[in-house]
């Protein structure tokens, strides 16, 4: 009996470093994850439907809407070849409105991101508003990565 007994072990161990050879020959073939672009991402939930996935203002709600949404590719050409951050990131913010510059037209961001904030499960103490303002950097980052050139 001892006799199978080794060879069963010897078996299942060359059974093993045959496995162990196979796993690590497709693991570094595997391509590895790309990055996450939290612009890209936030615009295509956010901002897409009515600026379009290109920015160029035709989204899919387009129609339904009184006013046309911006060309968002061309926000520094009409600024003099400036991206203008500093509006970009208060118009998506919204939360402070500004009486003289008549009724808003789109939807404010600031808050709908600062509501969400507290819904994050995080064991650590956080500023919520330092939440909100990284979302909307990477928003106005994608947007001026859309610029055409």
């Amino acid at each position: 009996m001892t006799i199978g007994m080794k060879n069963v072990a010897t078996t299942a161990a060359l059974v093993g470093i045959a496995y162990l050879f196979t796993t690590s020959a497709a693991l570094a073939q595997a391509k590895p994850p790309g990055k996450v672009d939290f612009g890209a991402r936030e615009y295509t939930s956010s901002c897409a439907v009515c600026h379009g996935l290109n920015g160029k203002g035709d989204g899919p709600y387009k129609p339904f809407q009184t006013k046309s949404p911006s060309d968002l590719t061309t926000l520094a050409k009409a600024n003099n070849g400036v991206f203008p951050y500093q509006r970009v990131y208060e118009v998506i913010d919204g939360r402070l409105a500004v009486g003289a510059h008549g009724p808003r037209d789109m939807p404010i961001w600031g808050t709908r991101y600062l509501a969400e904030a507290g819904g994050y499960y995080i064991d650590v103490p956080y500023d919520a508003d330092a939440f909100v303002r990284t979302r909307i950097i990477a928003l106005v980052d994608y947007v001026y990565r859309l610029q055409v050139k």
